[in-house]
């Protein structure tokens, strides 16, 4: 409480009690404080510092347990502590806890599990509304805008092809080498080509591909939406009616619908070439050998099994990517944060959603 009663041994406080003078305000405070009255009869000039500088002075005494009265105060003087004092934020209450306790882990944990199904149900309602404008877009086909979707062919798509030859090679030069090292012990090293191509056209191209996607596109997404909501763009759209799902979203989730397939397919071929090289090298079957072998034993199913995958694959990544992206608040922290969580989330529910393919084609022999 603020009192207004004069007494005569109180300390004064003399001069402006002003943001120029903040620091000196603040030594006086300490010195008046000892008093535990601070008069304001000869105070010059106050404004919001010095008011807020006596409301901590006050504070910090009563957390002590120290008395500290304010006395002789103007009525201008009273309207603006007060205005103060409402504006200031009240303090958030430590909470103490003990280390080792059990219930911290447990309650640790549900926290993050319930901010995990609250995302995945955020992440399901935008899946919803993509949906939605698809429908719309397919009614009303001129509303896609080709400029905008070409472009992100371009940025997603074919600048992601070296990245992801050099990765599909690679790969089929592991598996190669790897193979041939275990059958050479059964004679069998002509089997090699069925395991770099199968494995390659049927999991491996495809999956490895929409990681590298993932980990490239779903960042860049929602980089780029993140920023223009922190910069109040996407507000500004729709004060000019203008849909930022239409706008943002539908064009980066049809680039990679459209791509995702064909970047697949090159990784496997990369693969191919790969595995074949290190077959020449290593167990020394010919180009030729190698390619009868994999017309004999490799059926064309296995490749369209890849290949249906990575239109789901695109989805998630463009969703994941541009939900986060939407997220963003006013800063640059929860940029990272959703960047970073937009590649976690991405890539792990591309492996989970080819596991459950891969669970849906065993059972049905395919």
């Amino acid at each position: 409480m603020v009192a207004t009663r004069s007494t005569p041994s109180s300390a004064p406080a003399l001069g402006r009690m002003t943001i120029e003078t903040l620091t000196e305000t603040r030594s006086r405070l300490e010195a008046v404080a000892s008093s535990g009255r601070l008069d304001m009869k000869e105070v010059e000039a106050l404004d919001t510092a010095g008011a807020w500088a006596i409301l901590q002075a006050k504070k910090r005494a009563e957390a002590e347990g120290r008395p500290f009265e304010i006395v002789n105060l103007t009525e201008a003087h009273r309207h603006l502590l007060a205005t103060v004092a409402e504006a200031m934020p009240e303090p958030e209450p430590r909470r103490r806890t003990v280390p080792g306790r059990p219930g911290d882990g447990l309650a640790q944990l549900g926290r993050e599990v319930t901010e995990g199904l609250s995302g995945s149900l955020g992440s399901v309602a935008f899946l919803g509304q993509v949906v939605a404008h698809l429908g719309g877009l397919l009614i009303h086909p001129r509303r896609l805008r080709l400029t905008p979707l070409v472009h992100h062919m371009q940025e997603a798509g074919w600048n992601a092809v070296p990245i992801v030859s050099l990765m599909g090679f690679l790969i089929g030069i592991v598996l190669a080498f790897q193979g041939s090292t275990q059958l050479k012990s059964f004679g069998a090293e002509v089997y090699v080509v069925d395991l770099v191509a199968i494995s390659i056209l049927r999991e491996l191209g495809i999956l490895l591909t929409a990681i590298i996607v993932a980990g490239r596109s779903a960042s860049a997404f929602t980089a780029a939406i993140g920023s223009m909501k922190m910069r109040e763009e996407i507000d500004a759209m729709r004060v000019l009616g203008l849909d930022p799902i239409d706008r943002l979203v539908l064009p980066r989730l049809l680039a990679l619908v459209i791509l995702l397939p064909a970047l697949g397919f090159i990784a496997s071929l990369a693969g191919l070439v790969g595995g074949g090289l290190m077959a020449w090298i290593d167990l020394g079957i010919t180009p030729g050998m190698f390619r009868t072998q994999l017309l004999a034993d490799t059926d064309v199913s296995h490749a369209i099994i890849g290949l249906v995958k990575a239109p789901f694959f695109a989805v998630i990544i463009a969703v994941i990517g541009c939900h986060q992206g939407m997220q963003v608040s006013g800063n640059a922290e929860s940029l990272g944060q959703h960047t970073s969580r937009s590649v976690v989330q991405a890539i792990f529910l591309v492996i989970v959603v080819d596991a459950l393919f891969s669970i849906f084609f065993a059972v049905w022999g395919l």
